[in-house]
């Protein structure tokens, strides 16, 4: 399922207008300067690796240069709260996948489009420090000289960066674009931080310019929503106030109430979803000593803090007739 971070930068920047907004943020102004803006479209498909979908987020756009040329923009949004080291090749097999996507879809082309990787970053744990260039991450000679001539036999790579954590509130307020994706940056800039409660006040003007425009109630209630799912009960009450001040109050309290009772039952189904998932553990291991397969703490552990259904039916059905963990859990015959 995707998680509250996933669907907000979705709506939000999976629009070409608020898009265009970050890329220019990002981009070197030349390159800007050069892309045909009126062009940039969404399109469809993820190369995401399926166990990271939890922690990060991919659009894709296409535009044309002013000269005709097609470009490329690949946009992962980081969700995680840790800085990932291998960033600069998992994003280089991102942008090969996508390349040859765009392969089999135009195989009459003769050359390749520019493709530009950019990540976001939002983690609560401090600014970005992994390496941006995958030339970075292969072991070289110390010598200057020496790692010169190897660097040139490795791949060259580099992603841009727009890490939010290291950008004030003011400067992410002045970035150029649509309201929308002013708030959304400092949402995602403070919204998981103590700080978030406290900030909101200072937003009421730019909330106030969300409601403002033709499809602002809609885009408010997705920013509500987000606060309300990564915020404490000091964020839901400060944004209640802000929204009582840029909307009518029965407006504000009907969108309050609407979420608040979704957040029940979202707590309401995840309560039942990890008692199924703590019953069938508790099924599993019993099962795995009455057949006599030696269980220590760390394959107890693994069981009971496993929340995913499928998952733990698969060792359900596997420990009917499995001589060994191993076979439990479907590791690999060695």
């Amino acid at each position: 399922m995707p998680g509250p971070h996933d669907l907000f930068v979705r709506y939000t920047f999976g629009q070409p207008e608020r898009a265009a907004a970050e890329l220019r943020a990002v981009l070197p102004p030349r390159v800007v300067s050069q892309v045909d803006w009126s062009t940039l479209q969404p399109e469809s498909g993820s190369v995401v690796d399926p166990e990271l979908r939890e922690t990060e987020s991919d659009l894709l756009f296409s535009a044309r240069l002013r000269g005709g040329r097609p470009l490329l923009f690949y946009v992962l949004m980081e969700h995680q709260s840790s800085v990932d080291g291998w960033m600069a090749l998992r994003m280089l097999r991102y942008v090969v996948r996508q390349l040859e996507h765009w392969r089999k879809a135009n195989p009459e082309s003769k050359k390749l489009p520019v493709v530009v990787p950019l990540v976001m970053y939002h983690g609560p744990d401090g600014t970005w420090t992994a390496p941006r260039r995958v030339e970075e991450l292969f072991e070289m000679p110390d010598e200057a000289e020496e790692k010169e001539v190897w660097r040139a036999l490795v791949p060259r790579f580099e992603y841009l960066l727009d890490d939010l954590t290291a950008e004030r509130a003011d400067a992410l307020m002045a970035r150029p674009g649509p309201p929308l994706a002013r708030l959304a940056w400092l949402a995602l800039r403070y919204g998981r931080t103590e700080e978030l409660a406290n900030r909101l006040p200072t937003w009421t003007a730019l909330f106030a310019q969300v409601h403002a425009a033709p499809d602002g109630t809609e885009n408010l209630k997705v920013v509500i929503r987000y606060l309300f799912l990564v915020g404490d009960k000091t964020t839901r009450q400060t944004a209640g106030q802000v929204l009582h001040s840029v909307m009518d109050a029965r407006q504000a309290e009907d969108l309050m109430r609407s979420y608040g009772e979704q957040l029940i039952e979202r707590g309401r189904r995840k309560g039942l979803k990890q008692g199924l998932a703590l019953g069938r553990a508790e099924g599993l291991l019993r099962i795995l000593v009455a057949r006599g397969l030696l269980v220590d703490e760390q394959a107890r552990q693994r069981v009971l803090t496993c929340m995913d259904l499928a998952t733990l039916n698969k060792w359900l059905d596997r420990a009917v007739t499995a001589t060994t963990l191993s076979e439990v859990w479907g590791d690999p015959v060695q």
